[in-house]
């Protein structure tokens, strides 16, 4: 087994970044560059003021601030990072196409092949290759094919090790991780020393029983199939949440009451707004992809219809607030508390906040929104994603507030996009004295004292309650 002494990473944002300091955290001996072409978010990684690195999660700069320096780098030089690394990760986006074959619904493999086609550049001996970046089954092969035949005849090993993080709780997930999966080439000795090369790093702070060593296209479907599942039960709840409301069960309670079969368990079946994120409506339009070229539209259906509901989720949340508000928002301030995707992140990526404002702004509601972590720009940067509008328009109709009273301050209704755990610490009754009356409280993560809202005069929804 080789011991690895030096590692890069190619890719400096949510999974290149925290993955990366963990490593270091737990393997001092061990020097990790990350690279990107992106030179301000690596002036971020490297800037003085910790509280502004690029990503926000719990824990994480206080472990960059134990290792940056140390063993932990931040660099544009990509060429030096390549060609002094024993092994490198390719943590690069693999973003949903949006031109060509595939538009829509492939992964756009773009910029994995950048990569690979840049690893054989600069190579100039042999190195261990890991796919960090979530990817279609089989990409390995392409890598594979691009290293082999563009390169200066080096060896290369190829291996999958998928991240399963949740944003807001990635370094824990990471210090803790249930499992690491490493798929690879076990049929030869060299295929199976680079799996223990990578197996031995992870050893260092995870027990040897949870690291899974597959072949490397169960690893690459393990990944797209764990999002899928997941997503699948956050829409199983919210299909029936709207049920719920129909006929005046209790969806917290449903939740409960399922969730204490342990068949089925308590995670991810609590009702809300919709799921967002990175990972869970790109890794489904990609497993419904693969399922249609493969000739099983069957498949391809049924994972495909895990998107349509939380679509539905999200535009009936947004309906909800036009018909309650006596059937127009025209002109009509509408107060968003919450825009990331869940509480405990930065990211913003599908998240049901831009959909509903985006809803919303249609119908010309103004939108005050008010997140911890995100700012206008990047609420703005979202609604142009969408490409729904100008963006001059969006600017007129959104603003951001840097003080959540502000936010709420003459609207006529709050909705409640993100779970932060301070909205459940607010001064409700300031909120509702410094509103249109009557006021409204539409709780898409039902986080709320309903009861104690109510008591103050405010007319509450919340998601699966009648």
């Amino acid at each position: 087994m080789k011991k690895i002494t030096n590692i890069c990473c190619i890719g400096a944002g949510y999974v290149g970044g925290p993955t990366m300091a963990v490593i270091a955290h737990n393997c001092p001996e061990i020097k990790v560059t990350v690279v990107d072409v992106n030179a301000a978010r690596i002036n971020d990684w490297n800037g003085e003021d910790l509280d502004n690195l690029p990503i926000y999660e719990p824990g994480l700069k206080e472990i960059v601030a134990q290792v940056r320096g140390r063993n932990l780098f931040f660099s544009t030089d990509i060429d030096k990072g390549i060609k002094e690394a024993q092994m490198i990760f390719i943590s690069v986006n693999t973003p949903t196409k949006t031109y060509g074959k595939g538009k829509g619904k492939a992964a756009d493999l773009k910029y994995i092949e950048l990569c690979a086609r840049k690893i054989a550049d600069v190579a100039t001996e042999e190195k261990i290759i890991v796919e960090k970046s979530t990817i279609p089954v089989r990409t390995a092969q392409t890598i594979k094919t691009i290293l082999e035949n563009t390169g200066n005849q080096i060896k290369f090993q190829i291996l999958s090790n998928p991240e399963f993080l949740a944003e807001g709780t990635a370094v824990n997930d990471l210090q803790h991780a249930d499992r690491m999966l490493i798929g690879g080439d076990h049929s030869t000795a060299d295929g199976r020393e680079a799996i223990d090369s990578l197996a031995a790093i992870y050893e260092h702070w995870l027990p040897a029983e949870r690291i899974i060593k597959t072949n490397l296209w169960s690893s690459e479907l393990s990944k797209l199939t764990a999002n899928a599942f997941l997503a699948q039960r956050v829409s199983s709840i919210n299909a029936m949440s709207a049920i719920c409301e129909k006929t005046g069960a209790d969806v917290e309670e449903v939740s409960r009451a399922i969730g204490a079969d342990s068949r089925i368990g308590s995670k991810f079946i609590k009702s809300s707004v919709g799921f967002g994120g990175s990972c869970f409506q790109k890794d489904i339009l990609n497993l419904v992809y693969i399922a249609s070229t493969l000739g099983l539209n069957e498949v391809a259906d049924y994972w495909e219809q895990v998107l349509l509901i939380n679509s539905y989720q999200r535009r009936r949340f947004a309906e909800n607030i036009v018909t309650s508000l006596f059937n127009t928002v025209a002109d009509k301030k509408i107060a968003f508390l919450g825009w990331a995707f869940k509480k405990d992140t930065n990211d913003t990526r599908e998240t049901a906040a831009m959909y509903v404002a985006d809803y919303l702004i249609d119908e010309t509601a103004n939108i005050s929104a008010y997140d911890p972590k995100v700012t206008q720009s990047q609420m703005y940067s979202d609604l142009e994603h969408l490409a729904t509008r100008s963006n001059e328009e969006n600017a007129r109709r959104l603003k951001a507030e840097a003080d959540p009273y502000e936010a709420c301050r003459d609207s006529h209704a709050i909705a409640i996009l993100t779970e932060w755990d301070e909205f459940r610490t607010y001064d409700w009754q300031r909120i509702f004295d410094n509103m249109k009356k009557p006021a409204f409280v539409f709780d898409g993560r039902t986080i709320v004292d309903k009861d104690k809202l109510s008591a103050i005069g405010f007319k509450v929804y919340q998601i699966g309650k009648g």
